[in-house]
């Protein structure tokens, strides 16, 4: 069964209907989506309404969908001093999204357990032991089999960097960081997602790159007029490398 796994659209509507054509092309049966719905991009209410509607997606929560879930004023706060453009994001999403879009990212599974042609999966948005913890490239093995001690997955799925790599451990459990469909953190700034092929318990993974109008969502994101959306809108257009 070919499955799509995608993470932190962050709000682009623009990059996830290009993913979502993609994914056609593809022939992918089932979609698995490692949460950042929303903050720091173009349209969060639209991409939560999107989501909201799909059947045949599972689904967990990202740390910014926690955020804004659980939105806490004095959290903001915290955050301010060192990523103001984030606490702003944060802020105006706050302010433009209903109760019913908040509850949704409120009450979405921190993780999820699934199974596939006998291949067992476990989704989680940074690593099984944090929502927010990084699993970046070039990272030593032994700190990622730490990050999935006691996991009894054959393979986990995360996204949260934007910055798309894999791995696989010397007990043969494979972990697969999906890069970011709506804000990558690379030299590219085209869409990321996986499709795995999962057959007779073997799972083959293919990271996949896909341009779309990054010209319109940067033009959306501008117009969002909070202080710093100029930064984000210009992120779009030219990613840079991910923050330590």
């Amino acid at each position: 069964m070919k499955t799509a796994i995608l993470s932190d659209i962050h709000a682009n509507f623009h990059a996830l209907s290009a993913v979502i054509e993609d994914i056609k092309k593809q022939g992918c049966e089932k979609i698995l989506c490692l949460g950042d719905l929303a903050m720091a991009g173009p349209e969060p209410e639209k991409v939560i309404d999107f989501v909201r509607k799909q059947n045949n997606w599972e689904i967990i929560q990202g740390n910014t969908d926690k955020m804004i879930g659980d939105f806490d004023p004095q959290f903001v706060e915290v955050m301010r001093p060192k990523f103001p453009v984030m606490a702003n994001a944060l802020l105006d999403d706050i302010s433009i999204l209903n109760d019913e879009h908040k509850n949704y990212l409120k009450n979405l599974p921190a993780q999820k357990e699934l199974e596939i042609e006998g291949v067992k999966i476990l989704m989680v948005h940074g690593s099984p032991r944090r929502n927010n913890e990084d699993i970046l490239p070039d990272m030593p093995l032994n700190e990622v089999e730490e990050m999935i001690a006691g996991v009894d997955a054959d393979i986990i799925f995360c996204g949260h960097t934007h910055v798309p790599c894999g791995y696989q451990t010397s007990n043969r459990k494979t972990v697969v960081n999906v890069g970011s469909v709506g804000r990558p953190m690379t030299k590219n700034p085209e869409a990321c997602y996986v499709v795995a092929d999962f057959k007779n318990g073997e799972i083959s993974v293919e990271h996949r790159f896909v341009d779309y109008d990054r010209e319109g969502a940067s033009k959306i994101m501008l117009s969002r007029g909070f202080e710093g959306a100029e930064k984000l809108a210009e992120m779009i257009l030219h990613p840079t490398e991910r923050h330590a």
